[in-house]
């Protein structure tokens, strides 16, 4: 089949990472695969300096596509989804690796719901937690194939090299994920860290930053290749999101020999089990965060249980090969099915879009319209409480504005 994956951002992510498995796996499977972005990468495609093996991929721009058609083409973000019609092809698939909406705050209501709107389109479409599919059946009652992430198995495993050698007696945690994203809640992780009896913090972050305050040692963007060299140099994974997918760095923890302390965000029962080779928090109860980690700290016996559990969970874990066979299987059957043709995916994409610019056209007037309310009332009682001041202010002003 020819295929293309339209994508977002070829930067590090862990979706990107999994969208580019994926696409190897095709590639390599004789499949003609094409990942599309909006923007060109470099000539020396720095952007995949993180995954190398991307690179052997075909990359095209949207203009540089032109009337190239496909058998399937996927989109692999909200945003993309809204550039399918763009693409020529015989089917369309959806892979959604989150609930995307909640990646935006509750006051961007408009957005969350033309986020949400991508939902309810005939669109075939392939996830990868068992809480989404349920989620979407649930919600949109929309049926979807399941393919759970895989896991590089000949990098992530518990023996191998350090970056540094743990002491038995001493914790050293691991906090992983941009500083810059709120809801992976990085920064409030390190400073919970802090306050614990842990006696070093690494970070592990796609952020560009050399030094961050609190944090022993930074590794900043790294390659895929060199990530389980600090996996194995750390005892516990801290990994306190507010939203994830299924995300992958407490799984890879466990395959090279770690345990982690999540919070209970959704995915995180597709593989940590409370007590048994992890500990789950409550979402922001704080005091039980620091708890766990004294716990680790002084009691060895416990966190030596919880990581050979942990190892447990991961030797039955599948790798990349069978997750991606699951997804190559899932655009054969999609491949062989009647959905939305392009022209009606146009129609449809263009409505939903043109309906999120009139609400949000009308949240920001009704915005201005209550700071302009909020103005006036501060006028007012300024003219009230120093009359002389605001009359000289006015004199002022209108000798400027009309002189």
């Amino acid at each position: 089949m020819k295929i293309a994956f339209l994508i977002g951002s070829p930067n590090i992510s862990g979706g990107s990472f999994v969208i580019f498995e994926h696409a190897l796996f095709l590639m390599r499977n004789n499949h003609t695969v094409v990942m599309i972005t909006t923007d060109a990468l470099s000539y020396d495609m720095k952007e995949l300096n993180w995954h190398n093996d991307a690179k052997n991929l075909s990359w095209r721009t949207y203009q540089q596509i032109g009337n190239i058609s496909f058998d399937i083409a996927i989109a692999t973000w909200w945003r993309t989804f809204y550039e399918l019609h763009r693409i020529q092809s015989k089917k369309y698939v959806y892979f959604v690796q989150s609930i995307e909406s909640r990646f935006y705050n509750h006051t961007e209501k408009p957005l969350r719901k033309l986020v949400d709107s991508t939902y309810i389109l005939d669109i075939p479409i392939i996830t990868e937690a068992t809480w989404i599919k349920k989620f979407l059946y649930d919600n949109y009652n929309r049926h979807s194939f399941l393919v759970k992430n895989g896991i590089r198995k000949d990098l992530f495993r518990h023996e191998g090299e350090f970056c540094q050698k743990r002491n038995a007696n001493d914790l050293r945690i691991l906090v992983e994920g941009p500083i810059d994203v709120d809801f992976k809640n990085v920064m409030k992780t390190i400073k919970l860290c802090k306050k614990s009896q842990a006696d070093e913090i690494w970070l592990l972050t796609s952020s560009n930053v050399e030094k961050v305050h609190g944090v022993d040692k930074v590794f900043s963007r790294v390659s895929i290749e060199q990530t389980p060299y600090i996996y194995r140099s750390c005892d516990v994974i801290v990994k306190l999101s507010y939203v994830e997918g299924m995300f992958g760095p407490p799984l890879e923890m466990f395959h090279c020999g770690g345990t982690a302390i999540v919070y209970n965000v959704s995915g995180y029962d597709e593989y940590i089990k409370n007590g048994v080779n992890g500990l789950v928090v409550d979402t922001d109860n704080e005091d039980k965060v620091i708890e766990f980690i004294n716990e680790l700290k002084n009691n060895t016996t416990r966190r030596d249980e919880l990581k050979k559990e942990a190892i447990k969970t991961a030797e039955q874990w599948k790798d990349w090969s069978d997750s991606s066979k699951e997804f190559e299987e899932a655009l054969v059957v999609i491949d062989k099915e009647n959905y939305s043709s392009a022209d009606l995916l146009k129609i449809n994409s263009k409505f939903l879009f043109d309906w999120y610019v009139i609400a949000e056209n009308y949240k920001n007037q009704l915005k201005n319209k209550k700071a302009n309310s909020h103005l006036k009332r501060v006028i007012c009682w300024h003219k009230k409480r120093f009359p002389k001041i605001y009359d000289f202010i006015i004199k002022k002003r209108n000798n400027y504005k009309y002189s």
